[in-house]
């Protein structure tokens, strides 16, 4: 059987709920974020101000540059969390198949849905009406018989749009679309293959796995599928947590080594706490830093056992700062610390799995 899933998508999320709840910031340039006069970031950007280049991660000062009548909105998550509650209510309306990916999108599978309805189509419209009557937001969705065809199309009619990919029309529609869009193709990945002059999706498909695998590892034969829009990848209504991290960007570039141990410190005891909580161990620590130039790297390092304490994580984090960095050498404008490669209390599999490995 053909499977319909859906990837619903909200559009300018954090953004439009706050054009919502104050009607003065309808169709202005908005941003959810720090201060251009502070260090912050911007998190969400709305349309408006995307138009002039705009967008998440950029410094606010930046953004500032870019659209000088920019307006910055402190943000509200907890406002957020609870239109996505409502939001992920509607979903489970329709089907108990639902892969939250973040707070504003998620896959569900409606191939047998709970209101009999065989168009997937016809599903997603009455998903969006529903969303807009009871949130007052506007979502894009993206139909497909596989997950990537449905995240590729949920952003092609962007905002408050829908994109129907049917199985006869995967082929044709993956073909000229550039290799970024397929699943796992990260800028790295992406420019071996542009130096290969494969540049379109359909340029991956005269290449046999064979050769793919070659050129890109294990993951050759999977990009060779994937150009075909072979994707058998189930939407999994229970994902498991894949890391956990934390980070923090500086009101002053920090040079004393001492100050940015004790930040670091902080932060490995927000991750453990964090861990315990959920009853999850990890064993890859990674280090971030971001320097005064925006200069950025990570350095990582796996342990030989699981561990959720953050003094551990702490000491493997300070390692990797004092071997592998130049902080103290260099201002450092930023520092975040994250566990992955992780597993869960109910994980016996996985520890078994890794014990005789």
């Amino acid at each position: 059987m053909t499977r319909k899933i859906l990837h619903i998508d909200m559009d300018a999320f954090f953004t439009s709920v706050e054009q919502r709840d104050n009607p003065s910031l309808k169709g202005r340039p908005i941003v959810v974020g720090g201060s251009p006069e502070g260090r912050g970031v911007v998190a969400a950007a709305s349309y408006e101000a995307r138009k002039f280049g705009v967008k998440s991660a950029m410094p606010c000062g930046e953004a500032k540059r870019r659209c000088p009548h920019l307006i910055f909105v402190k943000s509200n998550f907890q406002k957020y969390v609870e239109a996505s509650k409502v939001i992920r209510a509607i979903f489970k309306e329709y089907s108990d198949i639902v892969e939250p990916l973040s707070i504003d999108e998620a896959f569900i599978d409606v191939t047998t849905n709970k209101i009999g309805e065989p168009l997937a189509s016809v599903v997603a419209k009455k998903i969006r009406a529903q969303i807009f009557e009871q949130t007052k937001l506007t979502a894009s969705a993206g139909v497909a018989p596989c997950k990537m065809i449905a995240k590729i199309a949920s952003d092609m009619n962007k905002p408050n749009g829908i994109t129907v990919i049917s199985p006869e029309k995967v082929f044709d529609f993956l073909t000229n679309l550039p290799c970024k869009k397929l699943w796992g193709v990260g800028p790295v990945t992406a420019k071996k293959l542009a130096d290969m002059g494969i540049k379109k999706i359909g340029d991956v498909r005269n290449f046999s796995k064979v050769e793919l695998r070659h050129i890109l590892g294990k993951w050759g034969p999977t990009l060779h599928d994937l150009s075909f829009g072979i994707d058998p990848r189930e939407v999994s209504s229970s994902r498991n947590l894949k890391s956990r991290g934390a980070e923090r960007t500086f009101s002053e570039d920090l040079v004393d080594e001492e100050k940015i141990l004790e930040k670091l410190e902080d932060l490995t005891k927000e991750i453990s706490g964090s861990l315990k909580k959920k009853n999850y161990c990890g064993k890859t620590v990674t280090l971030k830093v971001r320097y005064e130039d925006f200069d950025t790297i990570t350095r990582s390092k796996t342990l030989g056992s699981y561990t959720d304490e953050g003094e551990k994580i702490f000491e493997v984090a300070k390692f990797l700062m004092e071997g592998q960095t130049d902080v103290g050498l260099r201002p450092v404008r930023l520092i975040g610390v994250s566990l992955s490669n992780l597993i869960g209390e109910n994980d016996p599999f996985q520890v078994e799995m890794d014990f005789l490995n």
